[in-house]
């Protein structure tokens, strides 16, 4: 009843109210919690399919999954030997996948201490973080390039997050930009020593991408990655100026630029470039594509405004939440702006699934789903 793709699923939405309600209840009486069916219930109430981290339910099944147990419903109908071979060949591919995980999650240390990220006073250091978000939606041993890509590109955006947000003086902004306009033609002119690392860090690491995409894809896409990137910092720009100049935004300009600011372009759109199908220049400039991207941004950007929204105003910055207050001319509360934001949500996280569900289009399921993992 979760899934749904349409906002007047009201068959759906009768059945999830009926069965979640039906579920609670269960859950609250004492003869249940007896039954090896509890702890499913409590997890699928708690969790909507739309927040679980698939290697992560990997995981949690091996750990739930009792081979002797012939009430487990999934496995009600197996035999016991099925069920040990099963058990068995889940637990290796997972320890084998993490020797594999933990040896690029190595690499990648090692990759932050050499473009001296690890020195910027400033930036978060959220390697862990970032890489972990691969590896448990990106999770076939495969698909390691995908992954990197992902976990560079995602502790990348976050530098030049908090350099925008926090590091950088409106100089070194307009120069780091101004570097990435001219990318290969740019010369050593380095306002200071952390323009230099950001921008150092970004060029070597996109070029290096750029380099293995264009080899599995067949054509040069450097151009491309350079472009999402230009992007990404124009739009924080824009945002720094409109708090530099005390300019507030209507809720259009500002969900338009935010959607960019966001920062999931250069972390998503790159590595749909690693999961298999060849991406020709037509389908990144086509319709499905920037909706597939709006969407997920979109979702993305809410949840981070509503959640930061007290945070955010202590620092003086605007997001949706207090824009939405604002314009209402005090009409709405800050709940009431929260749940406006809740229902955008919603109807993004829908939208979005239609197309990644959908079998028309011009971007490949494959692709699709990387933008469903991310949201």
């Amino acid at each position: 009843s979760k899934v749904s793709i349409s906002e007047n699923e009201s068959i759906l939405d009768s059945i999830g109210s009926w069965s979640g309600s039906l579920l609670k209840e269960s859950v609250c009486s004492n003869g249940v919690k007896k039954a090896p069916i509890f702890e499913e219930m409590k997890y699928a109430l708690k969790f909507p399919f739309y927040t679980t981290l698939d290697r992560l339910d990997h995981k949690r099944n091996i750990e739930r999954f009792d081979a002797k147990d012939s009430q487990m419903l999934k496995t009600e109908y197996l035999l016991p030997h099925a069920n040990q071979d099963i058990l068995a060949l889940a637990v290796e591919d997972f320890s084998s996948s993490q020797s594999i995980y933990q040896d690029e999650l190595n690499y990648l240390e090692c990759w932050v201490k050499d473009e001296k990220l690890d020195q910027l006073p400033f930036a978060r250091q959220k390697l862990t973080y970032c890489y972990l978000s691969a590896a448990a939606t990106i999770f076939p041993r495969e698909l390691s390039e995908a992954r990197i890509a992902w976990a560079k590109n995602g502790v990348l955006t976050t530098v030049v997050d908090d350099f925008f947000d926090l590091g950088g003086s409106k100089e070194e902004l307009e120069n780091l930009i101004a570097l990435v306009e001219k990318w290969d033609g740019h010369q050593e002119e380095f306002y200071s020593e952390q323009v230099r690392i950001v921008f150092s860090a970004i060029y070597t690491t996109v070029n290096q991408l750029g380099a293995k995409a264009s080899a599995l894809q067949g054509r040069d896409v450097t151009k491309h990655l350079t472009e999402i990137w230009l992007c990404l910092m124009r739009s924080m720009m824009t945002e720094a100026e409109w708090q530099r100049t005390k300019y507030v935004p209507t809720m259009e300009e500002y969900m338009a630029n935010a959607v960019v600011s966001f920062a999931l372009g250069p972390i998503v759109l790159p590595t749909l470039y690693f999961v298999g199908p060849k991406l020709q220049e037509d389908v990144v400039r086509d319709h499905e594509y920037n909706e597939l991207f709006r969407l997920m941004s979109t979702c993305g950007r809410l949840l981070n405004d509503s959640q930061g929204f007290e945070r955010e105003s202590l620092e003086g910055k605007l997001n949706s939440v207090s824009l939405l207050v604002h314009h209402s001319g005090g009409s709405i509360s800050i709940d009431e702006a929260k749940m406006t934001a809740q229902k955008s949500i919603d109807t993004s996280r829908r939208n979005l699934l239609r197309l990644v569900l959908g079998e028309q289009g011009a971007v490949p399921r494959p692709c699709k789903q990387l933008f469903w993992k991310m949201c």
